[in-house]
């Protein structure tokens, strides 16, 4: 797969940004979230909108209802510079 070239980052995504994109691709609204999760809407809306932090905690309770590992959530932007050989 040579003749492939990774894609480049184009935008930084924060971790609330993270959790809405995958709300989103879901079809899911804040409300049906807060009732999967029992997070109140209100706290889903300001960690969406990056005024209070995801933390772990939530983030393993928001993975496990969005069906998505909670890394995605807690580092969206995370980039492995490390190469392994080849």
């Amino acid at each position: 797969m040579k003749q492939f070239r990774s894609a480049k980052k184009r935008i930084t995504v924060s971790a609330g940004e993270s959790v809405r994109i995958v709300r989103e691709l879901q079809g899911l609204s804040q409300n049906q979230l807060a009732q999967r999760t029992g997070i109140a809407q209100a706290t889903l809306s300001a960690i969406e909108n990056d005024r209070v932090r995801l933390g772990v905690e939530r983030a393993k309770v928001l993975a496990l209802a969005l069906k998505c590992h909670p890394a995605v959530l807690v580092f969206p932007g995370w980039e492995n510079h490390l190469q392994t050989a080849a």
